[in-house]
């Protein structure tokens, strides 16, 4: 293995001092090295193929210009363009970003905080897995920053950019019920997370008038989604009061329960109105064009990368509660 260039190779062929050099090439034009000197410096470095230790400049400025992402699935469609986001949005505020997935396992979440602390990230976007807390408030003992994204748990004062979901999916499941539609059942994760259980909250609002709400409700395990969502969607039609609309709580809920209408030939939207929270890229090759939830993705993310760069330059106590609205992008599949 080639050993690497150090400040003192660069030092001892170019003659001057490692102190002169580790200024010329760390200060750029403000070294206070004249333009002949520091020109022949960064001559050397280049010839050299010297690569600065970037440990030891973490080091130095208590900074590693890098920020830790954690998500559920990255390879969810819905986190993947946050991340495309993030990453892009991060760049300009000079920081690079590392991604993981937690799979929604809090042990995996927990797992990955400690690895990205250990690689000296400067902080953290976080859409939290069910049961990570302490977690959360760990990093907020040791003064970490960081923001959640997406989710977050009301009891903890932290930053977060979110949507208002309980409205989104009222709205939504308000307008199944005005284009007629009278068994509105819906497929939601069973999971104790907020932004889940406000998803329902809307849609049991806007169900106000139903008994039957219990039944037509059916919660599935993230784990089992391609066992669990045809059988919802089994009981759902066969029950005591079968529906004649299904919300599905996200896209992938929703693209799994498409692929299931095609297998029992079931048809959208005759024999059964479809709203999904979320778009994904997958609905575009579906016979039926969806009506969808439209999340704000973009500002989701450039404000989580935002709020968390003040976060790290400018360490307050303040906290950014930040809530962004939905559209109901309505297309053939609820009519």
């Amino acid at each position: 293995m080639q050993k690497r260039v150090s400040l003192k190779d660069i030092a001892k062929k170019a003659g001057v001092s490692i102190a002169t050099v580790s200024y010329v090439l760390s200060k750029q034009k403000n070294s206070g090295v004249s333009e002949e000197v520091s020109d022949k410096i960064r001559k050397i470095a280049k010839e050299l193929n010297y690569r600065p230790n970037q440990i030891a400049k973490s080091l130095q400025s208590g900074k590693s210009h890098t920020i830790g992402l954690i998500v559920a699935d990255i390879s969810n469609p819905f986190f993947a363009q946050i991340a495309r986001i993030v990453e892009d949005e991060a760049k300009k505020n000079g920081y690079t970003v590392i991604f993981g997935s937690s799979d929604e396992k809090a042990s995996k979440s927990g797992d990955l905080i400690k690895f990205l602390l250990n690689r000296q990230v400067d902080g953290f976007i976080i859409a939290p897995s069910e049961a990570s807390e302490n977690q959360l408030q760990q990093l907020k003992e040791q003064k970490v920053p960081f923001v959640l994204i997406d989710r977050y748990f009301p009891e903890i004062e932290t930053n977060f950019v979110a949507i208002d979901n309980q409205k989104a999916a009222f709205e939504a499941v308000s307008r199944l019920k005005a284009n007629g539609k009278e068994r509105i059942g819906m497929i939601a994760y069973d999971t104790k997370l907020h932004h889940m259980k406000e998803r329902v909250k809307g849609y049991r609002d806007a169900l106000t008038s139903e008994k039957y709400q219990d039944q037509l409700l059916q919660e599935v395990e993230f784990s089992k989604i391609k066992e669990d969502v045809p059988k919802a969607i089994d009981k759902l039609l066969s029950g005591e009061y079968p529906v004649d609309a299904i919300f599905f709580a996200t896209n992938t809920l929703g693209v799994t329960g498409l692929k299931y209408f095609n297998e029992q030939n079931i048809n959208v939207p005759d024999d059964i109105a479809v709203i999904v929270f979320d778009e994904s890229e997958a609905f575009d090759f579906f016979y039926c064009p969806l009506t969808f939830v439209q999340q704000p993705l973009s500002d989701l993310a450039k404000k989580a990368v935002n709020v968390l760069a003040e976060q790290i330059n400018k360490p307050t106590d303040k906290v950014s509660k930040i809530y962004l609205n939905t559209k109901l992008v309505i297309k053939k599949s609820c009519s």
